[in-house]
């Protein structure tokens, strides 16, 4: 993308851009038709498996009121006891909070270019997958990538964080 097509995009999804450019990732963000609020919609839309996308969930550490940012498959749900057994305690995080710390509205989370660093954790089970796909910083705006870019992209470590699925 060239700075032209990159003031056409939302403010939250050029932050992306610009710190995907930066790190030379190969896959800027593109935008979708519809909305991908959820990890389904955007499977949907992109035409992959619901487990490929990267969600972004945010969670309220109790002891400083950080953003913990939880990177997980979209076929899984986030284990909270696990989280906090790793980061301490955590809480929901509204949609205030979620948008004073990371500068992103729900449903457009990025696990990159936040307002203020989370701590972040990545779900191992999204290396499941050679490609998943992220959100850019609007709930039309994703990115291609593999976990292990996540991981680079991220600085963040790789831990078990979800549920065990049933069956």
């Amino acid at each position: 993308m060239c700075g032209s097509e990159l003031r056409s995009l939302p403010e939250a999804v050029q932050r992306v851009a610009r710190v995907l450019q930066e790190a030379g990732h190969a896959h800027l963000p593109l935008m979708l038709d519809d909305a991908a609020r959820t990890a389904q919609q955007a499977a949907d839309a992109l035409g992959i498996q619901v487990g490929q996308i990267a969600k972004s969930i945010i969670f309220r550490r109790k002891s400083d009121d950080a953003a913990v940012l939880v990177v997980t498959s979209g076929d899984r749900r986030v284990d909270e006891k696990k989280v906090d057994a790793i980061v301490g305690k955590t809480g929901r995080a509204d949609a205030d909070f979620v948008k004073a710390k990371t500068g992103f509205t729900i449903g457009g989370v990025s696990p990159v270019a936040h307002a203020q660093p989370p701590v972040t954790l990545i779900d191992r089970e999204l290396f499941r997958f050679e490609e998943i796909w992220a959100a850019a910083g609007h709930p039309h705006g994703v990115f291609k990538l593999r976990p292990q870019d996540l991981e680079k992209l991220t600085g963040a470590p790789v831990a078990d964080v979800v549920q065990v699925p049933a069956g």
